[in-house]
């Protein structure tokens, strides 16, 4: 007997042991974790303007060179001309002397010095500039007409901008723009013309633009050129960190607190951008719409968050 009623005390142990079991495996599976808590800065909407830039380059030159040129044939008796040297208009720059005066001048002036024959020309700069090029030195022969020196003119030097045609409509609105130099100066240029042809390859059409100063910029300087494409006035931005897209960046939305601690995704249509501020056209938000700035990346629609100052 008292093997059976042991046998039957064990049974009812292990029975009770497994529903218990069962009651407590149902009981943790009722208990639900607490959904993770974000935490985000908050922005508001305002209306600003905002305007969106190109950036292109544009290369210095010189628009207007004179050629200094031999009036006489013979040979270069003096040379004041050096490249790079700035000169004013009617600086002497070179001496000729004709074949027959080295030759016979001294003798005949000794001869009869009321004679006076020397066969000497001086030639001179026909404007201000800087000597870009020297052609010929002391000693050589040259010809009636031929190029001693090359001047370019100091106050032609102008920026040449080679613009993608697609964006020819925007030199409308360009007739002054901002001019930036590798060592970070700025100048302000004028387009006073362009070219009437397109390059083939690129496809870009050439414009000039004058500036008000060309001290001591050399000619080939490449340099920044910042065109305004489009400016919005009192429009509807946000912080870009505010507005999120997907990979193909073909849509756009914001996640928006509907109360203290969450927050849904609304999609937005956007406008033009900076590097700072974005253009939000659609919804129109009201001023006191709290759209999160930081920590929105990745977060699900209707999701928990924690407002941080």
């Amino acid at each position: 007997m008292t093997r059976k009623y042991l046998k039957l005390i064990f049974s009812a142990l292990a029975v009770l042991s497994f529903f218990s079991a069962c009651r407590n495996d149902d009981a943790a599976a009722d208990t639900d974790e607490p959904s993770p808590v974000t935490p985000v800065q908050i922005t508001n909407p305002k209306d600003s303007s905002i305007a969106q830039f190109v950036e292109l380059t544009a290369v210095s030159a010189y628009l207007e060179k004179s050629f200094v040129k031999a009036n006489i044939n013979g040979y270069v008796q003096r040379t004041n001309a050096k490249t790079g040297e700035q000169v004013g208009n009617g600086t002497l720059l070179f001496t000729l002397i004709t074949k027959e005066a080295r030759s016979i001048g001294n003798s005949v002036n000794q001869l009869d010095p009321g004679f006076k024959f020397s066969g000497v020309s001086n030639i001179r700069s026909g404007q201000a500039g800087t000597i870009v090029q020297v052609n010929h030195q002391n000693g050589d022969y040259v010809q009636d007409g031929e190029a001693l020196a090359t001047i370019s003119n100091r106050n032609s030097l102008v920026f040449l901008l080679d613009l993608p045609y697609e964006l020819n409509q925007i030199i409308l609105q360009n007739k002054t723009v901002d001019i930036q130099l590798p060592d970070g100066k700025r100048l302000t240029g004028a387009v006073s013309g362009t070219m009437p042809s397109v390059d083939s390859l690129a496809q870009t059409q050439r414009y000039i633009i004058k500036i008000a100063s060309a001290k001591d910029i050399p000619q080939g300087l490449i340099a920044k050129v910042r065109l305004l494409k489009f400016n919005h006035v009192n429009t509807q931005v946000l912080p870009k960190s505010a507005v999120l897209s997907n990979e193909t960046e073909d849509e756009f939305w914001v996640m928006k607190m509907i109360n203290d601690s969450t927050a849904v995704k609304v999609n937005v249509k956007k406008g033009i951008e900076t590097n700072a501020l974005v253009e939000v056209i659609a919804p129109r938000f009201i001023k006191t719409d709290r759209i999160i700035k930081t920590g929105n990346y990745g977060i699900a629609d209707t999701a928990r968050v924690k407002i941080q100052k």
